[in-house]
């Protein structure tokens, strides 16, 4: 017994994520930590910022947290979580559990020393990556990529689109900022040969004063909940894949403490 962390999972939590993290493969020797308590050490490092060689003793041992962080997202674990508890959120809203309208954008980040896959943003005159997210109407993600900052937003936008061909078979219109127009739109009609997908673009008001503008003000508050998590303020991981399942982490422990509540 320990005591416990403000990030620990409490038992109605546990009890909605328990069926839906794999369990100990058949053969070898014994577990020696629990699944509950590896999802808790990761949900500290995520929600803390620490590193992984600064988890606390009473947690389990770094090295096997992060062997499972980075084992469930090659067999697609930290997804199908993510999208299962999406479901059920919407259909607790009382909305179809395939979405029909999304929003998309894009939030740059600086990176650190780690190394890895980034580049420079004129723009925003900063040297990072870009986590491009769709989001449906509740501002739960639907799909996020991680990229260099080097690389347009058009053509990032087209690394989020793409796998509609295969998933999200209701959705018909996406909203995005008025940077995307251009050969996206275009790119955008091919895809409607295949699916009805309409992209629209919102446009900022001419004006002097902080206003907010419509249907993106969803997927900012999506960025503002993943701001919480000390480990996304900035891009600490040499994989891009390692930053996507540290979005789609952030994500299932904000849907868990909706669903407990």
């Amino acid at each position: 017994m320990r005591r416990t962390y403000p990030t620990d999972l409490s038992d109605v939590e546990w009890s909605r994520l328990a069926p839906l993290v794999p369990p100990p493969k058949p053969g070898g020797r014994p577990c020696k930590y629990s699944r509950r308590e590896i999802v808790n050490a990761i949900l500290y490092v995520v929600r803390s910022g620490a590193a992984w060689r600064l988890v606390p003793h009473d947690l389990p041992e770094w090295a096997a947290v992060y062997h499972y962080f980075r084992r469930w997202p090659r067999d697609g674990t930290w997804r199908r979580i993510h999208d299962r508890l999406r479901r059920r959120i919407r259909r607790l809203a009382g909305r179809n559990t395939p979405p029909s309208v999304a929003i998309l954008d894009s939030q740059t980040v600086k990176t650190t020393n780690r190394g890895g896959v980034r580049g420079y943003e004129a723009a925003k005159k900063v040297v990072g990556r870009k986590r491009h997210i769709l989001v449906a109407a509740l501002g739960l993600p639907l799909w996020v990529v991680v990229h260099a900052a080097s690389e347009q937003d058009r053509t990032g936008a087209q690394r989020v689109l793409a796998p509609l061909a295969h998933r999200c078979f209701r959705l018909r219109l996406v909203w995005a900022d008025g940077g995307y127009f251009g050969s996206l739109a275009a790119w955008l009609w091919q895809l409607r040969q295949h699916r009805r997908v309409r992209l629209e673009l919102v446009k900022h008001t001419v004006q002097h004063d902080f206003a907010v503008l419509p249907k993106r003000w969803i997927v900012e508050r999506t960025f503002a909940w993943l701001g919480r998590c000390r480990r996304l303020s900035k891009d600490y991981e040499y994989l891009t894949e390692a930053s996507e399942a540290m979005i789609q982490i952030a994500m299932i422990n904000l849907m868990l403490r909706r669903l407990a509540q």
